[in-house]
């Protein structure tokens, strides 16, 4: 299985149909979430097994913070691999939270990326997490420019996601959105989310002015 980030330019293992947008990748995610927490929880993703997960946690660790955001937290794994961080889980999902909520070890809640970048995460954490969480076009924008909402000054901004060669595949190296794929996934997983390919000289733009916002 591969990340959540469903990149790479197949198409097989259930094409996201319909049209490409912010809303599509909700909607999508609305309907998988139970096999989603089941291949999380029996770590049945073996890049996340392997690599991923105990990558992104040094990253937070490297930091020594004492309070941190996980935005687009899911099922609240990492969240709870950090127990020395105070820290908050944020996802747009409902079902997703109640299955973080359940499992405790954080403060978890329901919020879309639209609703933080309109200020509604009122936070001064110290580091602010968005591990392979960052696949759509203008929620990904808004999330990123309300930065200072969420972290304090000095604040730390942690990314995991995938490199634009390697996502990249076949399709031309240009902006734009791309259908999803779960291939690799169980059949239990449908309807896979579109997701919007970055350049790396996009990503960097988009993090300088997040930076000045």
């Amino acid at each position: 299985m591969h990340e959540r980030s469903g990149s790479g330019s197949d198409s097989g293992g259930g094409d996201s149909g319909g049209e490409l947008s912010d809303a599509r990748i909700l909607a999508s995610w609305s309907h998988n979430v139970a096999p989603w927490v089941d291949a999380v929880r029996r770590q049945e993703i073996a890049s996340r097994a392997l690599v991923t997960d105990a990558a992104i946690v040094a990253a937070v660790r490297a930091r020594s913070p004492r309070t941190g955001v996980d935005l687009g937290c899911g099922e609240g794994w990492l969240v709870r691999a950090l127990p020395e961080v105070e820290m908050v889980g944020v996802d747009a999902i409902a079902a997703l939270v109640e299955s973080a909520r359940a499992a405790g070890g954080g403060d978890f809640r329901q919020l879309a990326y639209e609703d933080i970048a309109a200020g509604a995460l009122q936070l001064a954490a110290d580091v602010a997490i968005c591990n392979f969480s960052l696949i759509g076009k203008e929620a990904t924008e808004g999330l990123l420019r309300a930065a200072p909402g969420y972290l304090r000054p000095g604040g730390t901004l942690i990314v995991q996601t995938v490199h634009p060669l390697m996502a990249c595949g076949d399709a031309p190296y240009l902006d734009g959105w791309r259908p999803g794929s779960w291939a690799g996934f169980s059949d239990a997983f449908r309807d896979a989310p579109p997701w919007y390919f970055r350049t790396l000289g996009s990503w960097v733009a988009l993090f300088a002015g997040a930076a000045c916002a």
